[in-house]
């Protein structure tokens, strides 16, 4: 039998847990990461639509293409997508839609350089994997999360809470995993502006994905933190019964 703190621990670790994998599997789908603020395409004579375009597009487009066309068109960023804003029709620039592109599998494991895009700059190793560990990391967040979500439903088949305490470690691991993925995103965005020509006038800031990955971790540490304390406790409490009855 479970003590009803023990129970009431576990469910409010559940719905933490829950919450916490919503929050980062949006954020992981949206592309609201980071987002540019630049002078409006339109006013800017040394825009040339058809020439940002085809840096932005393709799936052999290097960063230094498609983060020229992000800089200069109000673009957003995020894990898997980057999109920009674009007139539907030259004629008409006040009518504007967003334009997305899907970053490929290889792209997500490109190297990067010193110098966005130019292969004789030199290798850029933090980069590089700061740009792999950011892609690799939620995935092994969210992946945690379902192991974890499988041992408990056994533990709950088995009538046994000794599993709870494998659970929680597995929560905290994944939070971990979800907080280094916003500071390699961030950490691998300062590099990038630090090293690239951004236009004059561009404001760029977080945007609410971003904040949503970061409030999946204390979500996931606290779940992991409840599903700790209801296994010790519970084992504690067991140690006590045996204890007084050999007694």
């Amino acid at each position: 039998m479970v003590d009803n703190r023990y129970a009431t621990a576990l469910v409010i670790g559940s719905v933490l847990s829950l919450l916490a994998t919503i929050y980062l599997s949006v954020a992981m789908g949206t592309h609201h990461w980071y987002q540019y603020h630049s002078q409006p395409a339109s006013n800017d004579a040394n825009s040339n639509y058809s020439d940002l375009l085809k840096k932005f597009e393709g799936e052999d487009m290097n960063e230094g293409n498609y983060s020229d066309a992000l800089f200069r068109l109000n673009g957003t960023l995020g894990l898997w997508w980057r999109c920009i804003l674009v007139p539907k029709h030259l004629k008409e620039p006040d009518l504007i839609m967003t334009k997305c592109q899907a970053f490929t599998l290889p792209q997500q494991w490109e190297t990067k350089y010193n110098s966005p895009g130019n292969i004789k700059s030199g290798e850029d190793l933090l980069r590089t994997y700061l740009w792999k560990c950011q892609f690799l990391l939620p995935l092994v967040s969210v992946g945690l999360v379902f192991l974890a979500a499988l041992i408990g439903v056994c533990a709950c088949l088995c009538r046994s809470i000794t599993p709870t305490l494998f659970v929680g470690l597995l929560h905290l691991l994944a939070g971990l995993c979800s907080l280094a993925t916003v500071c390699c995103f961030l950490t691998g965005m300062h590099l990038l502006h630090k090293i690239s020509q951004l236009p004059e006038g561009m404001d760029y800031s977080p945007s609410w994905s971003l904040f949503l990955a970061l409030v999946s971790s204390p979500l996931q540490i606290m779940a992991a933190a409840l599903f700790i304390w209801a296994a010790r406790s519970q084992r504690q409490h067991y140690t006590r019964m045996t204890a007084y009855r050999v007694a």
